[in-house]
């Protein structure tokens, strides 16, 4: 009878305990043979078998090892592009040690300050066509129009609303499928109209005492609500499955900016990963520019900048994205829309 050695192993397979044995010499070669032995009897063990079961096992093996190899093949690491070190330090972004890093956000920061101004003063294409329509009455549709562009995104290139536009010609249910997405888009294709629907259902449970609410007096709130206050809520409120936070965050800037709610964003907002969602562009940017995770200490740094900056929170949301992202998203705007006051006042700031 075999017999089972401390390690709970048969004793002559066991590496430690085998060696006690008498035939067991502790030399090289008979190490040799005896592995070459065992592994002999395993083969001889193994390729004894027989039989559909083991034709299975070994088909299955081969399927496994197959899709091992072909999830190996797809597996890409990715780099974050980092500036070299060049010894640059500033106590308002403690993340970054290359003045080419600090320069950029700069840029970026004066891009984002450029669109909120466009967006209060002149807003292009589809941006001016809802401030026009909420002026006449129709603040229903006024909001619908901003909530696609929020959730499906202006495209890249010469007609950032082409997506938009025609999702608004199919109507108050649209089908999604076939319509381009742009850089910073929330919705997924899996999900189908499912968000949409949400947006609908989420206006009418949202009005106290109405049967029949609508989203555009969802957004209103309490009248005695601060414009701080309201974004606040409301961004709470929105938390529409699919609808991610930079979806909802920019919903409520643009709403604010463009004067159909008094709306001020009193944060931003920056959300911890959940699951397998890919995490936020600007939470990912603040991150690495504070050099901090904690989304507490992100969002008192993130204060702190726009207090030494004199710039308005809801830039830094754009900002941070588009400094951590590949391309700067334009979301409707020319990529030379800067303000030159804010990045020369960021540049002296920063120290550059």
């Amino acid at each position: 009878m075999p017999s089972f050695c401390r390690h709970n192993r048969f004793i002559e397979r066991c590496p430690i305990c085998s060696k006690s044995l008498p035939d067991n010499q502790t030399g090289a070669g008979s190490r040799g043979r005896g592995a070459g032995g065992a592994g002999a009897k395993r083969r001889t063990a193994g390729s004894s078998r027989s039989g559909p079961g083991a034709s299975g096992a070994r088909s299955a093996s081969r399927s496994a090892g197959q899709r091992a190899r072909a999830e190996t093949e797809q597996l890409r690491v990715r780099r974050e592009a980092r500036a070299q070190d060049d010894g640059y330090r500033n106590a308002l972004l403690p993340g970054l040690h290359a003045s080419s890093d600090a320069a950029r956000l700069a840029d970026e920061l004066a891009f984002a300050a450029g669109r909120l101004a466009g967006l209060r003063t002149a807003p292009p294409d589809l941006y001016g066509e809802i401030r026009a329509v909420a002026r006449v009455g129709e603040l229903e549709r006024a909001c619908w129009m901003c909530f696609l562009t929020a959730y499906l995104s202006p495209l890249q290139g010469g007609e950032p609303f082409a997506g938009v536009r025609m999702a608004l010609e199919r109507g108050e249910q649209p089908s999604l499928e076939g319509i381009p997405l742009g850089p910073r888009t929330s919705h997924a294709p899996e999900r189908g109209e499912e968000t949409l629907r949400a947006y609908r259902h989420w206006g009418a449970q949202r009005v106290a005492g109405a049967q029949d609410g609508t989203p555009a007096e969802a957004f209103l709130g309490e009248p005695s609500w601060t414009p701080q206050r309201r974004f606040e809520r409301i961004f709470e409120r929105l938390a529409l499955p699919g609808f991610a936070r930079m979806g909802r965050y920019d919903l409520l800037v643009t709403m604010g900016q463009l004067g159909l709610y008094e709306l001020e964003a009193d944060s931003l907002h920056l959300t911890a990963r959940r699951g397998a969602e890919p995490e936020d562009l600007t939470t990912l940017g603040a991150k690495r520019i504070f050099g901090i995770g904690e989304p507490i200490y992100l969002e008192r740094r993130t204060r702190a900048l726009a207090d030494a900056l004199t710039l308005e929170l809801a830039a830094l949301d754009l900002a941070f994205a588009n400094w951590s992202a590949p391309e700067r998203a334009t979301l409707g705007f020319g990529s030379d829309v800067l303000d030159v006051e804010v990045r020369e006042r960021a540049r002296a700031t920063l120290g550059l």
